[in-house]
């Protein structure tokens, strides 16, 4: 299992957010994580430089989201889909993106669900329960 380190992360959306400005070939990951750095402006000050990024880490700004966090969810979340893991997800997000109208705010909306997910299993130091992360999303699917 890839195990990556904040700074990999961090060299990682940097990286990819270098290469695609210059026009760079970029791996199939890369790829997908370029789609989700367009959606994002607001993070491309961020991504423009690596070593500010990495003596940032552990900082906390006030309420501001860490944008290689947030972007690492996206990524999270879309891989999920490519391979329906943990079973349901795909269907799931599916139907929050025809309920929202798109595809980004249907991933915001299991953002909270899969942090909660990984909040929970640390506090009490069990694996993730993936049935209650699809059942959170599919909850948000079928709100009025």
């Amino acid at each position: 299992m890839f195990n990556p380190s904040q700074a990999d992360v961090r060299r990682f959306f940097c990286s990819v957010y270098a290469k695609s400005k210059a026009g760079q070939p970029l791996e199939a990951i890369e790829k997908i994580a370029s789609l989700w750095i367009d959606e994002h402006h607001e993070y491309h000050v961020a991504l423009s430089d690596v070593d500010a990024a990495l003596q940032q880490m552990g900082q906390v700004e006030g309420d501001k989201t860490n944008p290689f966090l947030h972007l690492s969810m996206h990524l999270s979340i879309t891989e999920q889909c490519s391979i329906d893991q943990p079973r349901g997800i795909r269907q799931a997000i599916e139907l929050l993106t025809h309920r929202l109208d798109s595809l980004h705010d249907a991933h915001h909306a299991a953002m909270d669900c899969l942090g909660r997910m990984l909040w929970e299993s640390q506090c009490a130091g069990r694996p993730p329960d993936g049935n209650a992360y699809v059942a959170c999303v599919q909850r948000h699917a079928t709100r009025d």
